[in-house]
C-alpha cells in the first residue's frame, strides 16, 4: 500500500516531468535544438509567479505574468538563435544554450536569492477522488491532463494542419522554406516564445515538491532531457511515458531505505540506460 500511496504522489512530479520534456521535445523539433537552458527559462517565469503572489497579486494574474516572463526569456534566447546562430549546426547552438543556462543560472540566483526559498502556492492540493484507499489530489489530475495535451496537441498539429506544415519546413529546411516565403524569424520566434511559457507552467507545477530555490528548479533540466531522451527526440507519446515514469520511480524509490537517498541520480541512470540501449545495434554488430 505504501508503495501504491508513493505511485500516486509520483504522478504529479512525472506529469511536470513529461511537461518540461515534452516542451524540450517541442523546441527540439520546431527549431533544432537541443536546449540546455530551457529549465531555467521556466524557473524564471515561476519566481516572477511567486514574487507577485508575495507581493499580494491574486494568484490567476500572478500565473499568467509568469507564463508572459517564461515566455519573454525564452523569446530572448531564441532571437540570439535566430539573428546569430541560423546557420550553425545543432552541436554549436546547443553549446550556446549550456552557456546560457550558466548564464541564467548566475543571474536567477542574484534575483531571486540562493538563501532564501519561496514558498510556492499549492492551489489544487485538495481531494479529487479516492483510488484504492489513496487520495488522489486535483493537482495530479491537472498535472496529468495538461501532459496529455502536450503530448496530443503537437502531433496532430504536425499532422493535420497548414501550420504545421510550415512549422515542420522551418525545423527541417529553414533557409529553403524561407526562399518559398514562409516567415521563418517570425514562425521561430512563436515557437520559442510558446514553448518558454510552457517550461514555466511546468516548473510552477513542480517547485512545491522540490527545494524552492532558483538552483534546484534549474536542474530540473536533468530529468527532463532524460524523458525526452526516452522518447529518441523524436515521440511525443514516448516522451510522456519517460516523464511519467521517472516520477513514479523516484517516488517508489523514496519508500525504500536502501536507495532512498540515491533516488535523485535516477534521472542520470535513465540517461545512460537509454544511450547505451540506443547504441545496442552498433556494438553487437563490431563484435560480431
Amino acid at each position: 500500500m505504501l508503495e501504491l500511496s508513493a505511485a500516486i504522489a509520483g504522478l504529479v512530479t512525472g506529469g511536470a516531468y513529461a511537461l518540461m520534456g515534452l516542451s524540450i521535445l517541442l523546441t527540439y523539433r520546431l527549431v533544432a535544438v537541443v536546449n540546455f537552458a530551457q529549465a531555467a527559462v521556466g524557473a524564471f517565469g515561476a519566481f516572477a509567479m511567486v514574487l507577485l503572489v508575495e507581493q499580494g497579486w491574486p494568484l490567476w494574474l500572478a500565473v499568467l505574468a509568469g507564463l508572459g516572463v517564461g515566455a519573454l526569456v525564452h523569446a530572448l534566447v531564441g532571437l540570439v538563435m535566430v539573428r546569430w546562430f541560423s546557420g550553425a549546426g545543432e552541436g554549436i547552438k546547443t553549446a550556446v544554450t549550456v552557456a546560457m543556462y550558466t548564464s541564467f543560472i548566475a543571474l536567477g540566483l542574484r534575483l531571486f536569492g540562493a538563501q532564501h526559498p519561496h514558498r510556492f502556492p499549492k492551489p489544487f492540493d485538495t481531494p479529487a477522488f479516492t483510488l484504492g484507499n489513496v487520495v488522489v489530489t486535483w493537482m495530479a489530475v491537472i498535472t496529468l491532463a495538461l501532459a496529455g495535451l502536450f503530448a496530443i496537441v503537437p502531433v496532430l498539429l504536425l499532422r493535420h494542419t497548414r501550420i504545421g506544415v510550415l512549422l515542420r519546413a522551418l525545423a527541417e529546411r529553414p533557409q529553403t522554406a524561407e526562399l518559398i516565403g514562409i516567415p521563418v524569424p517570425r514562425l521561430a520566434m512563436a515557437v520559442w516564445a510558446i514553448t518558454g511559457a510552457a517550461s514555466a507552467l511546468a516548473i510552477m507545477i513542480i517547485a512545491g515538491q522540490f527545494a524552492s530555490d532558483f538552483g534546484s528548479q534549474a536542474l530540473l533540466i536533468t530529468p527532463a532531457l532524460a524523458a525526452a531522451l526516452v522518447g529518441a527526440f523524436r515521440s511525443f507519446p514516448l516522451t510522456l511515458v519517460g516523464g511519467m515514469a521517472l516520477g513514479i520511480l523516484q517516488s517508489v524509490a523514496s519508500t525504500w531505505s536502501e536507495i532512498q537517498e540515491y533516488r535523485g541520480v535516477l534521472p542520470f541512470v535513465a540517461i545512460l540506460v537509454v544511450l547505451v540501449w540506443s547504441r545496442r545495434k552498433e556494438r553487437w554488430d563490431e563484435l560480431a
